[in-house]
């Protein structure tokens, strides 16, 4: 197996050979994130997947995002060092159930999160990440919105728009299982922390936080407030990425665990480099459709 030392070597050395570049989530172990060349969220993995000029691209998160790579970068080999790293969530809507909906209302715009399949964001007008679903939903110029498949996010972005959202009920339940009281017990043990959440929260949780946003968003406020002490309302290997990059600054996890995320490792990312596996690919028809709502996605500033 090796010391964890021995296989970041080996990673690197493959790496090299490869011409690949490594993208991890925030989510994912701290050997992981340490490993990467870019860390970030949905958002920013998905801009650096159409930006980097490597052959192969390592995608350390769960399934949709390694499509989401596919499906921007048709050209280039996407590898998920772990095939079974799903989302529950992305599980929770199928394209035949929103092509469904969208014949009955012809003025409705589907937009998915991309948290979603790519059979799902191929039927869809428009896909958003948790840190510009805001500013995708407003930019819209539909009243009528159907958001799937986060009810919590969608209903986040209601709180943000005046269009008429229709919510998907989907949910994470990384997020969905914080709540109200865990954070009161925690603010009651760390008074002078902010408390800090993700959008796909529960309306409760969201409405108690200091803060609330994707983990970017939540980044950016960490480093620029001046508090010392955060409760941190997401999944628990953000807070590594936290303390990484706010050196004094002290971190109060929900203790919340994607297993999905956490499958991969850097043990498979060296076999995944190794055996060139486990391919992602997406068929051409899927792939034409869906690149059309991620890139006017992207567009979106």
């Amino acid at each position: 197996m090796g010391t964890n030392k021995e296989l970041a070597e080996s990673v690197n050395r493959l790496k090299k050979q490869r011409n690949a570049v490594i993208l991890a989530h925030v989510y994912q172990q701290g050997e992981v994130q340490d490993i990467a060349d870019y860390v970030g969220d949905s958002l920013d993995l998905s801009r650096k997947a159409v930006q980097t000029n490597a052959d192969v691209i390592v995608f350390c998160g769960v399934q949709f995002m390694a499509e989401t790579a596919a499906i921007l970068n048709p050209h280039k080999t996407v590898l998920l060092p772990d095939k079974n790293a799903g989302c529950g969530l992305a599980d929770m809507a199928t394209a035949q159930q929103v092509s469904a909906i969208k014949k009955q209302d012809p003025e409705l715009k589907v937009v998915s999160y991309v948290n979603s399949s790519a059979e799902l964001k191929a039927v869809s007008d428009i896909c958003c990440t948790s840190a510009n679903a805001v500013k995708v939903v407003n930019s819209l110029n539909s009243t009528k919105v159907l958001f799937v498949p986060d009810r919590n996010l969608g209903s986040h972005v209601a709180e943000n728009s005046d269009k008429i959202i229709q919510l998907w009920d989907g949910y994470c339940y990384v997020h969905e299982q914080i709540t109200l009281n865990d954070l009161i017990t925690l603010h009651d043990e760390h008074p002078d922390a902010a408390i800090i959440v993700h959008p796909e929260c529960t309306a409760p949780v969201r409405h108690l936080a200091d803060f609330t946003g994707s983990t970017s968003q939540m980044s950016r406020y960490v480093k620029e407030s001046k508090q010392k002490e955060f409760i941190v309302g997401t999944e628990i290997n953000f807070v590594y990425r936290l303390k990484a990059d706010n050196s004094g600054k002290l971190f109060y996890p929900a203790n919340t665990l994607c297993e999905g995320m956490n499958l991969i490792s850097l043990e498979k990312i060296k076999w995944s480099l190794e055996n060139m596996e486990y391919k992602v690919m997406v068929p051409d028809k899927i792939r034409a459709g869906a690149k059309i709502a991620l890139d006017k996605m992207l567009e979106v500033k």
